[in-house]
């Protein structure tokens, strides 16, 4: 059995290795274990004197570095490598726990003990018991280490059924509040200890520069100099002052993410390439870790985002040089979802590289956390990772660990705030959040002062978000993207809706719910609420700002009400600016509501008056984002040369303000398709981002070799034109079964659409399909659809070559969205079918000249 890991025996050699280092002045030494070994002034690239040695708030102190000397001395290779590994809930068991000791272990978004998204709290607090006791037995492992659980608390204790969410980061940033910020980290931190949880994944600091980017909403503001105030603001609230309760029984762990320039990459392409100098990365990217390091906070997120064409995940000059050396971070950086595994040469399984560059604990979902565990083992043992980074990553866990006090708290389930549901959702939290709405929203119109609302008066309240708490909270809102909800997923919440109605039921007013623009009754005013669907990161990447583009439902309603000359108040709920010029001269007044949360009560605090006609509650709130004038306007940021948005950053009237907008707003779009590219999916090899799965008899594989078969369909390459430059696919007849190439994210398309394409391909007919043939897409959401192509492979020739081109209106009739499209090319058949295809791409200005239209 190996050597147990008793805590108490190590306090005691700790204070004996202390008493020891102060005759021997080994401290000093001693103290370097925790420092990376490698020579300052050996930088891979850049120049370090552009970095700050950070004053952080948080020291180390003699006691924790002895006790950490003791555990090193003491603990295997594997139970060192144990504590860099994190697997996630639903790829470990507690046994798995019991057996290899894992530091930490994470729910990743819409991830839930059993797989309940409904769990309580006390099924929470019972998987952190029952994984806290599993990683102190040492009966396997020989660890009494206690692990500790990882979740996004990105706005409030957002997985938790009940639990209150907070604006969104862009609505706080409206706010520049940095005491309320702090106020509502605090209330969020309580809610995450009353399930037993102890580190939490915030907060992001991200300084958005093109608000194409699908995690705009997840940045406070395009000004580092709010992003670094708040991210101190944060990491005080979540952890506690350092010289207050910090990592107190009321406190949790925080993470500054993501390490370096997420918000920076061309074209706001989610996990893509920062190009900015080395300047900008620190005076724009890093001022969120100056403020949140600075302040303590204990953990670092690598980011998936490259530098110059190098992945952070492996850069050891940020990780290592630049943060942990130069900044003096002396905490942990631990990656983000599988990240390691793109760095180069690296997979999921393994990755040496990153260790080697600075990364301490690996975010490894899925499987790949086993032959992860064992390969960074074996590449110990062979010298590829030296021993002493491994020395590093586990000083600085244990670091954490001990300041956070995980040796001596009570465990998960008898902590202080543990179970006790009350918390969960509190009046106080749903108050302070309610405060953030207020002075979040943004008014960007009031002609004639038509705000506020008298709330006697009789109000129609239409659009699609009015009632609707999912779409007003956006994503990370109980799962992953914030879809697949319904508002009894949020008890307590308040929808805008319902907010609006209790005040003017009070006053004595109507309140009418029509999510279009129908009544019985004329009503006095309208407010429409409408806006963005829910989205989180990848899945909300957008090609440019325009809003509902090639599908402008909510404008509908607004023209419709102020054709009946009823005066019209938009609500517009949205994770970014966007360009909205023709929603703007629809309406009297504009509201920038961003993503409110569950205290949708908030809105009608500020949009109404009172019951004696007063003002309850002024717009606070300015756009800490540029709004932009065009939809191609999409990287127009405070400070630029050419600075020329519609509304500047700093832009919020106040009731006393009179409108200064047009109401004649450009509605021409200015986007050229005439010169659009082809867009290649495969054409010889697939082009990123996407890729084949084969799909039969209810499972599913990606295609990574050159032959596969599952279930009812082989596949192979073929040579059509050079070497292995198609596909072969032979369909075998025994049950449903389809190929489909898709992209881990939403694709936006409608570029296409609007440039006349066609979906083209070629494709060779080897034995004649027995059955019906669909041709298909997917998107988002659970939208897609197909078409019958039975009929045009019947009337093919055998065994010859051909094109097939399709008006991709047609696959938008049938219910595609192509702002949203996950998968653009799927064959489906439950028959005999054999069938070549090379060459898939969407040609645009070729739809009048397809083979396949609309019917």
């Amino acid at each position: 059995m190996k050597k147990s890991l008793n805590t108490k025996a190590l306090k005691i050699l700790s204070l004996l290795v202390g008493g020891i280092c102060v005759l021997t002045a080994c401290n000093k030494q001693q103290t370097q274990v925790s420092n990376n070994h490698t020579n300052a002034s050996e930088h891979e690239q850049g120049d370090i004197t552009l970095w700050p040695t950070l004053k952080n708030k948080v020291q180390k102190s003699a006691e924790i570095e002895n006790t950490i000397a003791g555990y090193l001395k003491s603990m295997t290779l594997e139970q060192k490598v144990a504590q860099m590994i994190q697997p996630e809930i639903r790829d470990i068991t507690v046994e798995d726990m019991r057996k290899y000791g894992f530091g930490s272990y994470l729910n990743g978004g819409g991830s839930f003990p059993d797989a309940n998204k409904h769990a309580t709290p006390a099924e929470w607090i019972a998987l952190a018991e029952s994984m806290y006791q599993a990683s102190v037995d040492d009966t396997l492992d020989g660890s009494k280490i206690p692990t500790m659980w990882g979740t996004d608390a990105v706005h409030g204790h957002n997985n938790v059924i009940g639990a209150t969410l907070f604006p969104h980061n862009i609505g706080l940033g409206a706010a520049n509040n940095p005491a309320l910020i702090e106020q509502i980290a605090a209330a969020t931190a309580v809610e995450v200890m009353a399930t037993g949880i102890d580190w939490v994944f915030a907060p992001t600091v991200a300084v958005v520069r093109d608000d194409r980017w699908g995690r705009t909403y997840e940045g406070y503001s395009e000004d580092p100099a709010i992003v670094r105030k708040y991210s101190a603001a944060i990491v005080n609230g979540l952890q506690g002052r350092a010289d207050g309760d910090f990592l107190s029984d009321k406190r949790v762990i925080s993470t500054v993410k993501h390490f370096l320039g997420d918000g920076g990459t061309v074209d706001g392409d989610d996990q893509g390439n920062n190009i900015d100098t080395e300047k900008d990365l620190y005076n724009i990217h890093a001022q969120g870790y100056v403020g949140g390091l600075t302040a303590g906070s204990q953990s670092v997120m690598a980011s998936f985002n490259s530098w110059h064409g190098k992945k952070n995940h492996g850069n050891k000059y940020l990780l290592t040089d630049v943060l942990k050396t130069k900044m003096g971070f002396d905490g942990f950086v631990v990656g983000d979802w599988n990240g390691h595994g793109q760095v180069a040469g690296c997979t999921n399984e393994s990755c040496p590289q990153a260790v080697n560059a600075g990364l301490d604990i690996f975010m490894v979902p899925t499987s790949a956390w086993k032959p992860l565990y064992n390969n960074t083992i074996a590449q110990v043992k062979a010298g590829t990772i030296p021993m002493a980074r491994i020395d590093d990553a586990v000083a600085r866990i244990l670091r954490v660990k001990l300041r956070a006090g995980l040796f001596e708290k009570p465990s998960p389930a008898k902590r202080k705030f543990s179970g006790k549901v009350a918390l969960i959702g509190a009046p106080a939290h749903r108050d302070i959040a309610r405060q953030a709405v207020q002075e979040s929203l943004v008014l960007l119109k009031n002609n004639n002062h038509i705000l506020p609302i008298n709330p006697s008066s009789n109000i129609l309240i239409a659009g699609d978000a009015a009632n609707n708490i999912g779409k007003q909270s956006g994503g990370w809102s109980i799962t992953w993207q914030g879809t697949n909800n319904k508002n009894e997923d949020f008890p307590g919440a308040t929808s805008i809706y319902a907010g609006l109605k209790a005040q003017i039921d009070t006053a004595g007013g109507i309140a009418i719910l029509s999510p279009n623009d129908t009544f019985d009754t004329k009503p006095d005013v309208a407010i429409v609420v409408f806006g963005e669907e829910p989205y989180a990161e990848g899945h909300g990447d957008k090609d440019n700002l325009e809003f509902e583009r090639g599908n402008k439902r909510s404008l509908k309603i607004l023209k419709a009400l102020k054709q009946q000359n009823i005066p019209v108040v938009s609500v517009f709920i949205s994770g970014r600016p966007m360009w909205v010029n023709s929603e703007l001269n629809a309406s009297d007044a504009f509201v920038a509501a961003w993503l409110p949360g569950t205290e949708g009560q908030g809105i009608a605090d500020v949009l109404l008056a009172d019951v004696n006609g007063q003002v309850q509650h002024d717009f606070k709130g300015k756009l800490s984002f540029s709004w932009p004038k065009s939809p191609l306007q999409t990287a127009v940021n405070k400070g630029d040369e050419h600075y020329a948005p519609l509304l500047p950053y700093g832009f919020g009237l106040t009731y006393k303000d009179k409108s200064t907008l047009a109401n004649n707003l450009n509605e021409d779009s200015g986007v050229d398709v005439s010169n659009l590219a082809t867009l290649s999916i495969f054409n010889g090899s697939f082009k990123t981002p996407w890729r084949l799965f084969l799909n039969s008899n209810n499972k599913q594989h990606q295609v990574a070799s050159n032959s596969v078969k599952l279930g009812g369909i082989t596949y192979r390459t073929e040579d059509k034109t050079i070497q292995e430059d198609a596909m072969a696919f032979n369909f075998i007849g025994s049950s449903a079964s389809y190929i489909e190439i898709n992209s881990n994210f939403t694709e936006d398309k409608v570029a296409y659409i609007e440039a006349n394409s066609a979906l083209s391909f070629s494709y060779k007919i080897n034995t004649m399909p027995t059955e019906q043939v669909q041709l298909g897409m997917k998107c988002e959401q659970g939208c897609g659809g197909e078409l019958n192509i039975t009929n045009e492979l019947k009337n093919s020739a055998l065994n010859t070559w051909q094109t097939m081109s399709i008006d991709l209106t047609c696959f938008a009739k049938k219910g595609v969205d192509f702002a949203r499209v996950t998968s653009p090319f799927i064959i489906k058949t439950a028959g005999e079918l054999s069938v070549s295809v090379a060459d898939i791409s969407f040609i645009p200005q070729s739809a009048n000249s397809a083979t396949v239209k609309c019917e």
